[in-house]
């Protein structure tokens, strides 16, 4: 692995770096860093630092200073952004992420936000109606009487009323132009990005902001937001895992910081139980279960485990899967604990098989029979390299496999379709 020397310019590690980089920063810098969870500084005298990745993906901007983290695969930014958002909504598309493949996050991102708000802006600013709660001296819409009573005992005027207005201040409108915001005001965006953003902002001149670092609020997709729904995907993402604020000693901080284990496997469970929903019998998400029997007055046994998918069906042993976001080593094998760990699941739930599900693998799907029992363990790598539609194919794929009776031991099967 290149080790990263001290350079100017920006810092870009691979997810997997040992050695890190050499900057000169600020004690202010250093802890903006730090708090932001990208990386590890780590001091090495004479005000420089060692920048070391810490099991989180992304990007962080200090004041003039890029750091930025690649996934272990490089799948780039359109796939990160499809994994990210289809684990949280199922209705994400690969549409919704047409990203601009720049080797910074931060342009990519704001200039497919650009596109995208555009897009949706193109037939005009979505209206809607919304309700409102207001004190008025006129009747308007229905009186809140135990809101009248409670504040205003005795008292005529003004009425507490609840009435519905047909305004472009919208949830949709609001999530649109919060996230326009955020982006405009990061550091490394180009000029003619930032202002596309600030026109795009401009266009929704009336719209209520939402709370800086609040959660988005709940939209509805339907047919009249139609044409804001990949623009409103990709805006929550924004909102979600991007900061633009000001850090230790006035820094200037922007950050989009993800940890790939959890979208790995939270995309790996969103895309499982839809690919199951058209099953027989119920999927389960994080399972509770015991390896041990319970105790006198106890309800549950003490060793207990969460399993990550489990779909039962009525007369079928269950099926069992655990996504890993791990690599194979130069032999093409995985960590023994994986083993032993689905060997235990599989003893809990009497299931003969069960399907690790990895991040990456060259070797294939293979399967693992544990000796002196029934148990066959399947190595089910995925391929984060493909387009987004290829890596559904994937799942579903591996879907159709666990459905069927067990491969013979010792088989070699081709897996779904992968980077060429």
């Amino acid at each position: 692995m290149t080790v990263a020397t001290e350079t100017a310019g920006p810092v870009v590690l691979d997810e997997l770096d040992r050695y890190g980089a050499l900057r000169p920063l600020s004690t202010n810098a250093a802890s903006a860093l730090t708090e932001s969870g990208l990386v590890e500084v780590r001091p090495e005298g004479a005000n420089h630092w060692r920048l070391l990745p810490r099991g989180r993906v992304g990007a962080v901007l200090v004041d003039d200073l890029l750091v930025q983290v690649n996934p272990k695969e490089r799948i780039g930014l359109s796939r990160l952004l499809f994994l990210l958002g289809y684990a949280h909504d199922p209705g994400f598309r690969p549409e919704d992420v047409t990203a601009v493949e720049d080797p910074e996050l931060w342009p990519a991102l704001a200039e497919s936000l650009a596109r995208l708000a555009e897009r949706a802006l193109a037939g005009g600013v979505l209206q809607g109606y919304r309700r409102i709660d207001d004190a008025l001296r006129t009747v308007r819409g229905r009186i809140r009487i135990g809101d009248q009573i409670a504040r205003r005992p005795g008292l005529l005027l003004p009425l507490e009323v609840t009435y519905d207005e047909f305004s472009m201040d919208t949830v949709e409108n609001q999530i649109l132009r919060t996230a326009l915001r955020c982006m405009a005001s990061v550091p490394r965006v180009g000029g003619a990005t930032r202002q596309r953003l600030l026109h795009l902002d401009g266009r929704l001149e009336g719209v209520t902001p939402l709370t800086p670092g609040a959660a988005p609020p709940t939209w509805t997709p339907s047919r009249l937001n139609h044409r804001y729904q990949p623009a409103l995907r990709l805006a929550e993402l924004v909102l979600r895992h991007t900061s633009a604020e000001t850090g230790p000693g006035d820094v200037r901080v922007a950050a989009f910081v993800v940890e790939m284990w959890r979208v790995f496997e939270d995309f790996v469970s969103t895309a499982l139980r839809e690919a199951l929903f058209s099953r027989s019998g119920h999927t389960s998400v994080q399972w509770p279960a015991t390896l041990d029997h319970p105790e006198a007055g106890r309800s549950r046994g003490v060793i207990r485990m969460s399993i990550d998918i489990v779909h039962q069906r009525a007369g079928h042993a269950p099926l069992v899967f655990d996504a890993k976001y791990k690599y194979a080593d130069a032999g093409g094998r995985y960590p023994n604990a994986d083993h032993y760990q689905m060997l235990a699941y599989c003893t809990a739930l009497q299931a003969p098989v069960a399907w690790l599900v990895y991040a990456q693998g060259d070797a294939g799907m293979q399967e693992r029979r544990i000796v002196n029992t029934g148990i066959t363990i399947m190595e089910y790598p995925l391929d984060l390299r493909v387009e987004p539609r290829n890596l559904l194919v994937q799942i579903d794929d591996l879907v159709d496999r666990a459905d069927r009776p067990s491969p013979r031991r010792g088989r070699r099967l081709e897996a779904a379709p992968r980077a060429g």
